[in-house]
């Protein structure tokens, strides 16, 4: 068999002491873990002090909630992390424990360079002997964040082969591209469910731990040597946690660097881990082997109670009590106390590890672990593609079949919107229905005209925000971890929504057009059809621009209504165009609601004789008459195409830019 099918992922025949649970079926016993064959990996961090300012991490919409202006907010300097020094290596995994607010977090996003509102004030982070960069950081760690951000609508096997066409190398074959992602489910114990949606909150699908999994799955396709995890357990039932660790444990034993934080494990979990740093107010009280914890604690008079799990009992030694001020100065005077006595005990100790006295200074995982060497395989790492990763184009075809297929798998969603466009085309079509041979008068027909331009675009726009912002967290992530530009997504979230879009404006303009009697020339009806299609697109563009430059659901829907409105009031309807006033004359000529009322009156009145009656005479008169009574007949009728042409293109352009400058950082990650 081609050796280069493996590209890294060497399997082993290994045994491991955790055989006898469940999650080692009898049928995947002869994969027990992936060997990372690339370069030994280090991660160092000395001296570490960072500081956090209190109104830099208020988001701006919730400082003008305060009805202040974001410079009259004073803040003051916390200190999240404080004299933190760590060094781990390849083939070990380090837990992060201690209670909320402790700096966990905090201390993984200055690892990955996603820091945001503080200040490293001293020290440095070191990868592999270079300080970090974004762009090291990229090309050797994996982040797998707290929260899974998949598409729901895809199966599991799917979701990792579109990762598989973004983060390989272009010069890989398709057989190669299905044999990493077989290799990855086999190792992550994902084939039960492999053909399985993942799923969400709303859409049933696999179950939350088999879900955390497919997120490290997709952060493990392209064999990093540094994996960081934050709180990996949170959300799932102790077996589900206890089992997802042991995947971790074997990553780490196939040569990789494993950093993840948790709260409070349970003890079998507690036992899985080689290193750990419990953290109090962003101090280190302890670093070194978890099997060594309890004996350094009860050196300094606090013993673990017998059958307590030592993971809970010295968090709880260790956490800050809040609920009294006396409470809340006894618990920081003992965290204190016990942060100073560490660092005395590892004061020259070069890996800043904590060992009880007689121990060699390499610990046992280190020094069993070696980095593996297969002849003749090939090591796939971000920091080996170079310029081999797949381009633009071919980032654009992943993306779009990506879209589509999520899409359209999602019936309830498509059949719910359809029948909104057909109820409403239904609804006001059988309202003029009554009109018959005599059709409808000029009034009614002006009036019809204007509902039909602004009832579905005002959907639209809700729809429409509603899941960009749906989608926003996961489009942050993905931008981050650099699978593909911001223009391969600008270009497959556009074109990909087209079919969408022409189905629904479809079913939306047939019928109320015929039902009403509206002009029966099939040219009219083409050239009715294309200025509503174009009316309902520049709505679903100002909906992305709104729903990309703001970062809550409710402050973008705000802007899409107000800009709505503005649009829908100066459309020359409400009020005729000559009695606006300087500032709504102006906003006119950018409201697509009006150019296509315009295009849409001389449609259907241009050349359509109207019977009006003066005494006993009656006279038939012109149809663009009315219209130019209206001082709507300003412009030629190809006008009102190219403008709203032009403002569908704007609105397109400022959604590139939103994207390209604005972090689509979704609410929920503040």
């Amino acid at each position: 068999m081609d050796t280069d099918i493996d590209n890294g992922l060497n399997r082993t025949n290994a045994t491991t002491q955790y055989q006898d649970t469940e999650l080692f079926s009898r049928e995947e016993d002869s994969s027990l873990y992936f060997t990372y064959s690339g370069e030994r990996n280090e991660l160092e961090v000395n001296n570490l002090h960072y500081e956090v300012d209190t109104a830099a991490q208020i988001p701006w919409y919730e400082k003008l909630s305060e009805f202040k202006l974001p410079w009259e907010i004073k803040g003051s300097k916390q200190t999240a992390i404080n004299n933190l020094s760590l060094r781990v290596c390849s083939g070990q995994m380090l837990a992060l424990i201690g209670s909320s607010g402790c700096g966990k977090t905090s201390l993984l996003d200055i690892i990955t360079c996603r820091g945001e509102g503080g200040t490293m004030t001293s020290g440095q982070i070191l990868i592999n002997g270079k300080p970090n960069t974004p762009h090291l950081v990229k090309k050797n760690i994996a982040h797998v964040r707290q929260d899974d951000c998949l598409l729901p609508h895809l199966t599991v096997r799917e979701t990792l082969a579109f990762v598989a066409k973004l983060r390989l190398p272009t010069h890989f074959t398709q057989a190669q591209r299905d044999q990493r992602v077989d290799d990855v489910i086999a190792e992550l114990r994902l084939r039960q469910c492999a053909h399985t949606r993942v799923g969400n909150d709303y859409v049933r699908g696999v179950s939350g731990g088999e879900r955390r999994r497919v997120s490290i799955a997709v952060q493990l396709l392209w064999n990093p040597g540094i994996l960081i995890l934050d709180e990996p357990t949170s959300g799932l039932d102790s077996f589900t946690a206890h089992n997802l660790v042991i995947t971790l444990s074997r990553l780490a034993q196939g040569n990789r660097l494993v950093l993840l934080s948790v709260h409070q494990p349970r003890s079998d979990i507690f036992q899985l881990f080689d290193l750990v740093m419990l953290l109090s107010s962003g101090s280190p009280v302890y670093f070194g082997a978890a099997r060594h914890m309890v004996q350094y604690f009860t050196a300094l008079g606090h013993p673990c109670p017998r059958y307590c799990n030592p993971s809970d009992f010295y968090v709880d030694l260790i956490s800050i009590d809040r609920r009294s001020p006396e409470q809340e100065a006894e618990c920081l005077e003992r965290s204190s106390e016990l942060a100073a006595q560490f660092m005395e005990k590892v004061r020259g100790a070069d890996n800043h590890i904590w060992k009880p006295a007689g121990t060699n200074t390499v610990t046992q995982t280190e020094s069993s672990q070696q980095p593996s060497e297969s002849k003749g395989e090939e090591v796939i790492t971000i920091s080996q593609q170079g310029n081999s990763l797949p381009g633009k184009l071919h980032q654009f075809t992943i993306l779009i079949k990506r879209h589509m297929y999520n899409d359209f798998r999602d019936l309830v969603t498509l059949l719910v919107h359809g029948f909104e466009a057909l109820l409403m085309s239904l609804l006001v079509g059988f309202l003029y229905y009554g009109a018959g041979e005599k059709h409808l008068s000029i009034q009614d027909t002006v009036a019809l005209l204007y509902m039909i331009g602004a009832l579905t675009p005002f959907a639209v726009v809700l729809d429409v925000i509603a899941k960009c912002h749906r989608e926003r967290a996961m489009l942050y992530h993905e931008l981050q971890d650099g699978m593909y530009s911001v223009t391969s997504y600008f270009f497959a979230k556009v074109l990909g929504e087209l079919p969408e879009h022409c189905v629904f404006t479809l079913v939306y303009g047939l019928p109320i057009y015929w039902l009403a009697g509206l002009n029966e020339a099939p040219d009219r009806f083409l050239l009715n059809f294309l200025l509503v299609w174009l009316m309902v697109y520049c709505s679903r563009a100002m909906a992305l621009f709104a729903a990309a430059l703001l970062p809550t659901l409710q402050t973008s829907s705000f802007m899409g209504n107000s800009l709505f409105t503005v649009f829908y009031l100066t459309g020359g309807f409400v009020i005729s165009l000559e009695n606006m006033w300087l500032v709504a004359s102006w906003m006119s000529h950018i409201s697509f609601i009006r150019w296509g009322f315009d295009g849409m009156l001389q449609v259907q009145f241009r050349g359509h004789k109207y019977p009006v009656s003066i005494g006993n005479f009656t006279i038939h008169v012109d149809g663009i008459h009315v219209v130019e009574a209206m001082n709507m007949n300003q412009y030629p009728l190809y006008s009102s195409y190219l403008v709203l042409l032009a403002i569908c293109l704007v609105f397109m352009l400022l959604y590139y830019l939103s994207l390209k400058f604005i972090k689509q950082k979704s609410s929920q990650d503040w």
